[in-house]
């Protein structure tokens, strides 16, 4: 069966605090590490009431600390907001102080609104360096002779950290596979370009130093409950948050409500669900009906859950049954491969 891991975006929840969101980030990976998950990422956004994960390096180290040995990285940095050397420092640092755990997620994106990119410092007229930052990032992580160059980054220099590229168009396809590194798509909120992007990635990957052959790992948004109508339920906290994303009014992560009609018009609800379809929502059963129809259509390599839940221990309750799930399916699997 193929690996599920976590993507965790610490959402600070209504009447709450960031300080609150984080040590539930650090329970929640502590719970993800006993259920065998793969990876635990954390995601760069600014300016985001809900969200308490900005300095993404300072809680991957946060949560590294607090576990043993499931892999912790980003999902992702957003490199246009940083200096390639910056990056490579903090990876290395973090690299050093938990050898072979950390993964280093990079998005083209700035994860925030253009008067917040203007507040991070950005030069937000010049050209598109993404690529040439990515090819930059990966020559410090180098050892020195193998590049001969002037500036080192300590930590960093000659560590094996594995680089990721994100994205969510085929813009992050073609260039991950030029590149020969593994590529995640944000399905879970993006899915319109999903299956066109994986078929580029696969076509045109060049095997690299880091990757062989494509690895493709695919954003899938997963609240289990006991029945269909709880998960609903809990889902409707991430379409109130989508929703006022979309208004220009976002906030922080509010409870589940009975009826989302209340909420929203037509027109965003399409919208919303729109940009939500990828997502499995449900009782154990339905989930696992879900997902096997996912990794089916993707041919996925790696799922990575996005589990947004208003109520903590709802959400520990959900990984557990998305764990259950996955243990299902792999059974499923190896049965279906000695018939």
């Amino acid at each position: 069966m193929i690996p599920f891991s976590i993507l965790d975006l610490s959402p600070i929840v209504a009447g709450n605090t960031a300080t609150q969101a984080l040590r539930n980030t650090l329970n929640l990976a502590q719970h993800a590490e006993k259920l065998n998950y793969n990876r635990y990422w954390l995601a760069e956004h600014h300016n985001m009431p809900g969200v308490a994960s900005a300095a993404t390096s300072v809680v991957i180290g946060y949560v590294a600390g607090g576990t043993k040995t499931i892999r912790v990285g980003s999902g992702g940095i957003m490199l246009p907001n940083h200096s390639p050397l910056v990056i490579a420092e903090q990876f290395g640092t973090l690299e050093s102080l938990y050898p072979g755990r950390i993964d280093l997620g990079l998005g083209r994106a700035p994860g925030s609104d253009q008067m917040t990119a203007r507040a991070l410092r950005r030069n937000l007229t010049g050209p598109d360096t993404f690529p040439q930052d990515v090819v930059e990032l990966q020559q410090y992580f180098q050892p020195d002779e193998d590049v001969n160059q002037f500036i080192q980054a300590v930590p960093g220099n000659g560590l094996n950290i594995p680089i990721w590229i994100l994205g969510s168009s085929l813009f992050g396809a073609q260039l991950a596979a030029a590149l020969g590194l593994p590529y995640a798509f944000a399905s879970h909120f993006a899915p319109n370009d999903l299956m066109q992007a994986l078929a580029v990635y696969r076509a045109k990957f060049k095997p690299s130093n880091q990757l062989e052959k494509p690895y493709a790992m695919v954003a899938v948004n997963v609240i289990a409950a006991d029945t269909d109508r709880e998960a609903e339920r809990l889902f409707t906290s991430m379409k109130l948050q989508f929703l006022a994303i979309r208004r220009g009014k976002a906030r922080q992560m509010q409870p589940p409500v009975d009826n989302m009609d209340e909420f929203w018009s037509e027109f965003e609800q399409a919208g919303v669900e729109q940009a939500l379809r990828f997502s499995a929502v449900g009782s154990p059963e339905t989930v696992q009906r879900k997902l096997a129809d996912i990794i089916d259509q993707t041919k996925a390599d790696e799922l990575i859950i996005s589990a947004p839940v208003f109520d903590h221990e709802a959400r520990k309750y959900s990984l557990t049954l998305t764990a259950q799930v996955r243990d299902a399916l792999a059974t499923q699997q190896s049965e279906a491969s000695l018939a």
